[in-house]
């Protein structure tokens, strides 16, 4: 018995070609409400897509700014106390408790103590001037463990991290950012190489790839401006520019003393700030940073490093506990149901679009009833009268489709230059668009058609 199967198919061909040959024939007399009908569509597409591409965006920003705290860290940050408080009653002293503040100690025993803890880096930041052959800038010169570029996921352009031998030396090494290749190696390679940092001379082992990070997401996340930093090895730091936790001479003399220690005034202006703030600073670290092994553990780990820390220091809270992953994830979550919102409401676009659809193709059988009845009298049957409609209906929903998905690539790219947010037009988008407009032209098409296939013959030749 021969298999029907390839009679069937010539025939499912022929009635497609006969309703898509009739459907662009009979758009092309009316291609103006074809047109407006199809607006709808284009505009709902459109806003999808432009939805869509603005949540991509923002996925992608926040995974970079993820990598750039890196992943499953915990910041610990020091608190300088600056606010001025009442003058106590004569004969009354408040009495304070000692506290070591944040060390690299402190650092030493969370990675010791603590099993879920994979590694920890202190850091130390000092203002500072940077010189080499006639010119000057102001830099910061930040002191690092070994862990701390791992951490930070930075990725050297060239040279070595420090070596063992160079960190236990406490060896006048240093590891610049490309901002200073760019300023004070322009025409040599800096490795090898000696740069002045303060008031000592340092010589380059390794260069940082550069990192672009704008204004805005830096002060988001709290991450200063490194354009212009220097990497020293902690214990070079320590030892050749600044430890607070060194108690010299003259910080006895001034907490024996029974009056307060006089600062001069302040003009206001932000260095006379820094120095302030500096004054009264007595942690040795600016920050620590933490590293867990299994993101799960992220959020109880940071409880037992508060409590630990809070031991350590005679429960003087005089640090703060941010976990960055934790707040970058509810910032993703914001912005995931904002963008469901949009997409829901660009959604309604569609639906109308569809009604119109509809609209449109009820009044047109209402139109066309005679040629019904004609095309029935020549052969036709319901089935390519039905597919005759449908076809009108789908080209419709795809034409609005095809110029939705241009339009919202447009949009897409309008947004990003005027509004200054990311957006990424993904293929998955496109794709999803050019699918929903094709279903909504099969939906909303399929009641006229259906109609249209089921109209008498007779009747039709009849009607006036």
């Amino acid at each position: 018995m021969a298999d029907p199967t390839p009679g069937r198919w010539r025939a499912f061909s022929a009635i497609a070609t006969f309703a898509l040959r009739a459907g662009i024939e009979a758009l092309s007399h009316n291609a103006l409400r074809a047109g407006l009908t199809s607006l709808g569509i284009l505009f709902g597409v459109a806003s999808v897509i432009a939805m869509l591409a603005i949540g991509r965006g923002a996925e992608q920003e926040i995974l970079a700014q993820m990598r750039l705290l890196g992943s499953n860290n915990i910041i610990v940050r020091p608190i300088v106390e600056q606010k001025d408080e009442a003058a106590q009653a004569a004969g009354e002293k408040q009495p304070r408790r000692y506290t070591p503040g944040l060390t690299a100690r402190d650092g030493h025993s969370i990675g010791r103590i603590i099993p879920e803890v994979e590694k920890t880096s202190g850091e130390i930041v000092l203002n500072t001037l940077i010189t080499r052959e006639g010119r000057r800038r102001s830099g910061k010169l930040v002191g690092v463990d070994t862990a701390y570029f791992a951490l930070l996921n930075l990725d050297l352009a060239d040279g070595h991290l420090f070596t063992p031998p160079q960190i236990n030396g406490a060896r006048p090494v240093a590891i610049i950012v490309a901002g200073v290749k760019a300023r004070f190696f322009t025409t040599e390679n800096p490795i090898g190489r000696t740069i002045k940092v303060g008031e000592n001379w340092l010589t380059v082992v390794g260069v940082l790839a550069d990192r672009t990070l704008s204004e805005q997401t830096a002060q988001r996340l709290g991450i200063r401006d490194a354009n212009l930093d220097v990497y020293v090895p902690m214990p070079t730091m320590l030892l050749r520019y600044r430890d607070r936790a060194r108690i010299s001479a003259r910080d006895i003399e001034q907490a024996s003393s029974d009056g307060e220690v006089i600062v001069a005034a302040s003009t206001g202006s932000s260095e006379d700030t820094d120095r302030l703030a500096e004054k009264r600073n007595y942690h040795q670290l600016d920050r620590l940073i933490v590293r867990v092994r299994e993101a799960e553990a992220v959020t109880t780990t940071a409880d037992v490093v508060r409590r630990m820390l809070e031991r350590r220091h005679n429960n003087v809270v005089d640090f703060e506990i941010t976990v960055p992953e934790e707040l970058l994830r509810q910032e993703q979550r914001t912005r995931t149901i904002f963008n469901l919102v949009l997409s829901a409401i660009a959604s309604i676009s569609l639906i109308v679009g569809g009604i119109g659809i509809m609209n449109i193709m009820l009044a047109s059988v209402l139109e066309r009833i005679r040629e019904i009845g004609v095309r029935r009298a020549l052969g036709a049957t319901q089935r390519e009268i039905l597919a005759q409609f449908l076809a009108e209906a789908m080209l419709i929903s795809l034409a609005g489709g095809v110029a939705g998905i241009l339009v919202g690539g447009a949009l897409s790219f309008g947004i990003e230059r005027v509004a200054d947010i990311r957006t990424i037009v993904s293929a998955l988008s496109v794709i999803v668009a050019f699918g929903v407009s094709i279903t909504v032209g099969l939906v909303f098409g399929i009641l006229p058609a259906w109609r249209a296939a089921r109209q008498d013959p007779v009747v039709c030749l009849r009607y006036e």
